[in-house]
């Protein structure tokens, strides 16, 4: 059962004393080469702060920069108030490699940057954006820590990277005394639910809040997709076409929008507010990344914190989603395993 909330329903974020929003603006639709222009995305960010809401997510990728500083720009009056997070690892432009991957003198730079983009003299919430699978886990750890201590930056974070990965990290900064991570980004919808197998467990065993990316799967589960579903002319340049030319939209995609609909239909809600409502019914996860073009896909999006969703309705979508858990977590569940581990007794789970 998920209960009502409001984006000045703050939490903690992880296992840290950050309080932030159930909801965090995420700005890579800030700027006109990814998304809304200017007027629009200023419209965006101020009702999502009027509201309560403190959390804003952006990257030095994002829109080769222009999101930070469209997000500084607009957060300066009120710097204070906010979570200001961002992202290294991704190339802001070509031909130097020390300033892309996860490397010291790459997050170095790319902080330098960002603070002078954000307009600010610190960043509340630095994350590592992308796994580049060569860096010496202790390099990254011990300048993230670095960078703590001179309060460049206040919190880390890590994203798009395997399980065991961020375990070990996590453990690694724990033994050495070392600034340890508070967030972990990953893909999580309806329409993706293999971060369920062992990275939001990870993440909830070690400390780390959850902020999916992409709970609506890239508008997949919005309505427009669901059967039946009337669409006016496609606003965004063909995105419809490319999505099934891709093979986004199949029998499964459409009929986990179909389960979502109907959810919908019977507590009055849209498609897209259940699908976030859903992602928040996760112990876990901390807060959501929406991502709007217009302020009324805002507004619909934080709509999805007054949506009620109980036993039935998790029950509905749960079955329409599955997913298997593969090895070794599906040989696990196997009754006879359970009761070769309990001597066939009955044992209660902490």
């Amino acid at each position: 059962m998920t209960t009502a909330l409001s984006l000045d329903s703050y939490r903690l974020l992880g296992r840290s004393g950050l309080r932030v929003s159930p909801l965090s603006l995420g700005t890579m639709t800030f700027g006109e080469t990814w998304g809304a222009p200017e007027d629009e995305s200023r419209r965006i960010f101020d009702a999502y702060v009027d509201r309560g809401g403190n959390f804003i997510d952006t990257a030095g990728y994002y829109a080769q920069g222009r999101s930070e500083e469209l997000t500084g720009k607009f957060a300066a009056a009120k710097r204070d108030r906010l979570v200001l997070s961002t992202k290294y690892s991704l190339a802001v432009g070509p031909g130097d490699p020390n300033r892309a991957g996860n490397g010291r003198k790459s997050m170095i730079g790319a902080v330098e940057d960002s603070l002078k983009r954000l307009q600010t003299d610190h960043i509340d919430l630095l994350f590592l954006h992308v796994w580049d699978n060569s860096t010496p886990a202790d390099e990254i750890l011990r300048a993230f820590d670095d960078l703590v201590r001179h309060g460049k930056i206040l919190y880390i974070g890590i994203s798009d990277t395997p399980a065991w990965q961020v375990a070990r990290l996590q453990t690694m900064a724990e033994l050495r005394g070392w600034t340890q991570l508070a967030a972990l980004q990953v893909e999580y919808s309806l329409l993706e639910r293999t971060t369920e197998r062992d990275l939001i467990p990870m993440a909830q065993a070690l400390g780390l809040g959850v902020m999916p990316w992409s709970p609506l799967k890239n508008g997949l589960l919005s309505g427009k997709y669901a059967t039946g579903a009337v669409n006016p002319a496609d606003p965004d340049g063909g995105r419809r076409a490319m999505m099934e030319a891709i093979g986004y939209v199949n029998e499964r995609t459409v009929g986990i929008a179909d389960a979502v609909k109907r959810v919908a239909d019977a507590i009055g809600a849209t498609s897209a507010q259940v699908a976030l409502a859903w992602t928040l019914a996760n112990p876990a996860v901390t807060a959501p990344l929406v991502g709007a073009r217009t302020l009324r896909q805002l507004e619909d999006n934080i709509g999805a914190l007054a949506v009620e969703l109980d036993a039935e309705h998790l029950a509905t979508l749960h079955a329409a989603s599955r997913i298997d858990g593969g090895f070794p977590h599906d040989f696990l569940q196997m009754d006879f395993i359970k009761a070769g581990l309990t001597g066939s007794t009955s044992v209660r789970a902490r």
